[in-house]
């Protein structure tokens, strides 16, 4: 079994895009130095050319400069396109890896993480000029000492305005933070709420609830677009005072250039040179002011990728186990739901043998929902072992797992794609052989063929047309499909007719037949006719495991006595 490193999962994408910033950071050294281009020209027209009034010296500075400009532009542009494709390669190394990680955390906590939108933000920063001006800052310092050149009173101007961009830029950050991540989190909590009222959007209507859901997330937008302005208001005054510093230094650095050469202590050429070159060595630091929005969103996310990736740590290769057999054993099964503390199932022990179907049996919160989850690896035991055909669950590769495990769950959702490809799984290419064979156990056969375009009829995740017992149906076919082991069903008939229970039944007769083994949690008697064994959950510990008839006889016999017991205590009661 293959190890994988433990070391940061963003750190080694980063490395691999090494040979890119080397690629960056060499343009960005040849865009720098052509940087020096305009103010070098104008040193050349104002001590040259208007000195000796040469047309032929203007027109060869003119042919030279027009060349350098051109050279600049095409390596400025592209280190952008190279910086955009760090970004697009970054996230394409780590969508796989976040989106696993996310479906992980949501699994297992119950909380819908935001790792794809965060990996997003990094992609945006990374594809953005506000990037660049990291590779542009080392060079303010050589900008800088230029100005010194021309005359230290210059130098000392330039060098005292650019420590006053640094200080504004430390307050920036210090004084926006909070600010920006409160806009965001408010803004994420409007989103989440709006869309769950859109996906739900008929029981809205249908209840009267539209009115005030709206006047719910009004009120949250509200508090949303307040926490963005104050954040925008924060950062706009940073980005304004700026802008205006810099203006006002450029402006500063020609008044005290002009009084310098008034003093004839330095050249008018040297003056707007001085200029120019004081504005290109502070622009770094106004850009990275005037996206700090995108910056800190940026920096938010990496937090939050970070501790996503180092919680949930990527699967190990494991080896490929051959098709097990539909034995199924549960050992002192304990599951503690997410973001629960306390175990809704403890101590279930029972036995599976191929060819069998199990019925669960109990009152609703008796832990039936969350044994069908535990038997599917989608909740992991807190204690106990679940085993298939003698290997635990972890052993085998999520995707192949699933392979071997039919799931129908209480709630059914279709995904966006067309009939056939939700019964396939969402596979690309999916056999049709095996399409029409699930539906037909699914007695989904017809009804699908009675759809617009049959099975290539689209569907989305409202389930469109299709009423609630024929999603039951589709869910059904889609459990069906590929032939699993073991098949788990969740209240399968809660929405099906007579026709629906009776090709249910008839499904897992044959599943039974082809020495598959299923289990069944249910509360209508109709679905468990089938099962050989029958299983009872009590507050979420067993009750009784044995043969189905023996097992209804002891649980009613149990509950004649109960009734039998409290009518007495109501005599009793009532005469004494």
């Amino acid at each position: 079994m293959a190890v994988r490193s433990q070391q940061d999962d963003l750190i080694q994408a980063w490395r691999r895009n090494r040979p890119l910033l080397w690629a960056v950071f060499l343009f960005s050294v040849f865009t720098n130095v052509l940087m020096l281009t305009g103010p070098l020209f104008m040193l050349q027209v104002y001590d040259r050319v208007l000195g000796s009034r040469s047309e032929e010296t203007l027109l060869a500075l003119a042919l030279l400069v027009t060349f350098l400009f051109l050279m600049m532009g095409v390596l400025d542009f592209a280190r952008g396109r190279v910086a955009a494709r760090i970004g697009a390669k970054l996230q394409a190394s780590l969508d796989d890896r976040v989106f696993r990680a996310a479906l992980a955390r949501a699994g297992r906590t119950g909380q819908m993480q935001t790792g794809l939108a965060d990996l997003e933000a990094i992609q945006r920063l990374l594809s953005s000029p506000v990037f660049l001006s990291v590779f542009d800052m080392p060079w303010t310092p050589l900008f800088l000492l230029a100005i010194f050149v021309f005359h230290p009173w210059l130098g000392m101007l330039a060098l005292g305005g650019g420590a006053t961009l640094v200080l504004v830029t430390l307050l920036n950050q210090a004084r926006s933070k909070e600010p920006l991540i409160a806009a965001n989190r408010a803004s994420g909590m409007a989103d989440r709420f709006a869309g769950r009222l859109q996906s739900e959007s008929e029981l809205v209507q249908s209840l009267g609830m539209q009115t005030h859901a709206l006047a719910r997330w009004r009120k949250m937008r509200a508090q949303a677009l307040g926490q963005g302005i104050l954040a925008s208001d924060q950062v706009g005054g940073f980005t304004t005072l700026t802008k205006t510093l810099r203006l006002f230094l450029q402006s500063a650095m020609l008044g005290l250039g002009a009084y310098l050469v008034l003093h004839q202590q330095m050249t008018a050429g040297a003056m707007i040179a001085g200029s120019i070159l004081m504005g290109r060595a502070l622009a770094p630091i106004e850009s990275v002011i005037g996206q700090w929005q995108l910056i800190a969103r940026a920096r938010e996310g990496r937090q939050r990728l970070v501790a996503l990736l180092q919680e949930e740590k990527a699967d190990a290769t494991r080896m490929p186990l051959p098709r097990p057999k539909a034995l199924l054993e549960v050992n002192q099964l304990s599951v503690v739901p997410p973001g629960q503390r306390q175990p809704t199932l403890r101590g279930v022990t029972f036995r599976v043998q191929p060819g069998q179907a199990v019925g669960v049996i109990g009152p609703s919160g008796a832990g039936k929902s969350t044994l069908a989850k535990a038997l599917t690896g989608v909740w992991k035991p807190a204690g106990g072992q679940i085993r298939l055909d003698g290997a635990t669950l972890d052993q085998y590769d999520p995707d192949a797992l699933g392979q071997l495990i039919g799931y129908l769950p209480q709630s059914i959702s279709l995904f966006d794609g067309t009939l056939a490809e939700n019964i396939a799984r969402l596979e690309e290419n999916p056999a049709p052989d095996a399409v029409v064979s699930a539906a037909k156990k699914a007695a989904a056969d017809a009804l699908i063929r009675h759809q617009p375009m049959g099975y290539d009829t689209p569907m989305s995740s409202e389930g469109g047309r299709l009423s609630g017992g024929q999603i039951q149906r589709i869910g059904l076919a889609r459990a069906l499909y590929g032939d699993p082991v073991l098949l788990v069903l969740d209240e399968p008939n809660s929405n099906l007719d007579n026709e629906g229970s009776e090709a249910l039944n008839q499904a897992i007769r044959a599943a039974k037949a082809t020495g598959n083994a299923v289990l069944i949690m249910a509360h209508r008697p109709a679905a468990i006719r089938e099962c050989d064994m029958l299983l009872v959950l009590e507050n979420g510990t067993p009750r009784a495991f044995g043969p189905r008839d023996e097992v209804l006889r002891k649980v009613l016999h149990n509950a004649d006595h109960v009734v039998d017991a409290t009518r007495a205590g109501a005599v009793n009661g009532g005469v004494s």
